[in-house]
């Protein structure tokens, strides 16, 4: 009896180990990959592409003269297209400003939504043409430049930036309501990669 135990107690993890090497054969027949040790595998990745499909490019184009934005999307600035109602984007320089703005106060509509794009520029912010002294091109918006958000400021001076009509030399020049000079502001890569700091030529520069 004590012999017959010892076989039987020898065959178990033999057929243990038969199973594990059929159940193996199965799994790598099926294309499963076999491990060892148990795998996390975290969370889905997010999907932000930050871009648009060509259907809703060409859908905006439709709606006026069209002109790109920028946007905030995965914690960078992103140009979107978008369409103005302006007669002729370089006929009056304030208004061409003022239609910018607007574009960059509106939320994002679903499309853009979905790509992962997002404003942070202040719905209540208003621009105008410069004051008598200031230099020759400036803006003055209703609220101090640098005590917006820092991505809502990088998103207005590199939307003008690239604004034929509004800027010439690079530089944007803004001003706020208080009797402060206005400011040149660059939007360079550094700028579109890291919002949180525009660069500014300061008022001595200007000139």
């Amino acid at each position: 009896m004590r012999r017959n135990r010892g076989t039987y107690r020898a065959r178990r993890p033999a057929g243990a180990l038969a199973g594990a090497v059929v159940c193996a054969v199965l799994a790598a027949g099926c294309g499963i990959r076999t491990t060892s040790v148990p795998v996390d595998a975290g969370a889905a990745p997010s999907r932000v592409p930050c871009s648009m499909s060509a259907e809703d490019v060409s859908a905006q184009a439709l709606l006026g003269i069209p002109v790109q934005i920028y946007l905030v999307c995965a914690s960078q600035l992103v140009t979107v297209d978008r369409a103005v109602q302006v007669s002729d984007t370089k006929s009056d320089r304030v208004r061409v400003a003022q239609s910018l703005l607007h574009e960059l106060q509106q939320e994002p509509d679903d499309a853009e939504r979905q790509a992962g794009f997002s404003t942070d520029v202040p719905a209540t912010l208003q621009i105008n043409g410069a004051r008598r002294g200031d230099p020759a091109g400036a803006l003055r918006l209703s609220e101090q430049p640098e005590d917006l958000p820092s991505e809502a400021l990088a998103q207005l001076v590199c939307t003008y930036a690239e604004s034929e009509s509004l800027v010439s030399d690079g530089s944007v020049l803004l001003g706020g309501p208080g009797n402060y000079a206005p400011r040149g502001y660059l939007c360079t890569s550094e700028t579109k990669t890291r919002p949180k700091a525009v660069p500014t030529l300061g008022v001595s520069q200007l000139s």
